[in-house]
């Protein structure tokens, strides 16, 4: 679909610090591109950070572009020695119609920050991308495409944990999605409209298995504790009987007692 293709462009284009997953939007095919706009209004979202001369700004033309198609917008930071220039925004034009589809911002450190798109063309953001340390942590989606977000998605160390959907376009979430490594453990369902799980449909396969792998684990590491309390034993056995293997001092032999005294010598006669 064209919206997947937007948001994989976008990924590929942009990059950021550390491994970001490909985001799947789940959104509905996106209208056919424009034609390329006659005049210089490319709905610009990084031109406002332009800060005098103390900015610079770069465009280049991507891949299958005539025109230069992505705009980056550097900051100088620092003094002297140390004054450098960190890109803090960039956008792209990823259908080539003259207008800016995609918007990354940077922190001084060059991580990502926060991202915005317009994946279906029609002028208006239904996207958004929010990092934390230069990561994807969450992306929530306009899927109606009514300016109003129905679907959040959680990724922890780079890896989808959950999911909120709102099916009913209430505003609020009505189903829960858990996810572990990367698969779908659990949904749960808000059936009279509280905001509160209802009902918890589990995959029992999935359930199962890590199950018996925690068990696993556990089970290894009894043993392990078992054999290194053993190891132990074993050492103070050894020692106590090494102890007691060990000679004394000899025993100082007492003087005997009841010998008798050699008689008196005799006496020569006068």
């Amino acid at each position: 679909m064209r919206s997947a293709l937007l948001v994989l462009l976008s990924l590929a284009m942009l990059g950021c610090s550390g491994s970001t997953p490909p985001v799947d939007t789940s959104m509905p095919d996106a209208k056919a591109p424009r034609k390329r706009r006659a005049g210089g209004n490319d709905r610009s979202m990084c031109l406002s950070q332009v800060k005098d001369n103390n900015s610079e700004v770069i465009e280049a033309a991507g891949q299958g572009s005539e025109d230069p198609n992505i705009r980056r917008v550097f900051q100088f930071i620092g003094t002297g020695e140390d004054r450098h220039k960190v890109l803090v925004c960039r956008e792209i034009d990823t259908n080539f119609d003259g207008v800016k589809d995609v918007v990354r911002r940077y922190n001084d450190a060059g991580e990502s920050l926060h991202e915005e798109a317009d994946a279906n063309y029609d002028g208006r953001i239904d996207t958004w991308l929010t990092f934390a340390k230069g990561r994807l942590a969450e992306v929530r989606t306009d899927t109606n495409h009514d300016g109003i977000p129905d679907q959040w998605k959680y990724y922890s160390e780079g890896r989808l944990a959950r999911i909120k959907r709102d099916t009913n376009r209430d505003g609020k979430p009505d189903v829960w999605e858990i996810y572990r490594d990367g698969k779908l453990e659990r949904m749960g369902v808000d059936i009279d409209g509280d905001e509160r799980v209802d009902r918890w449909n589990h995959d029992t396969d999935l359930k199962r298995r890590a199950e018996e792998a925690e068990q696993k684990a556990m089970a290894t590491k009894e043993a392990e504790a078992k054999r290194a309390a053993g190891e132990g034993e074993g050492e103070d056995s050894a020692a106590a009987g090494e102890e007691s293997a060990t000679p004394g001092p000899s025993p100082t032999k007492a003087p005997a007692t009841g010998e008798s005294k050699p008689p008196p010598p005799a006496r020569e006669p006068r």
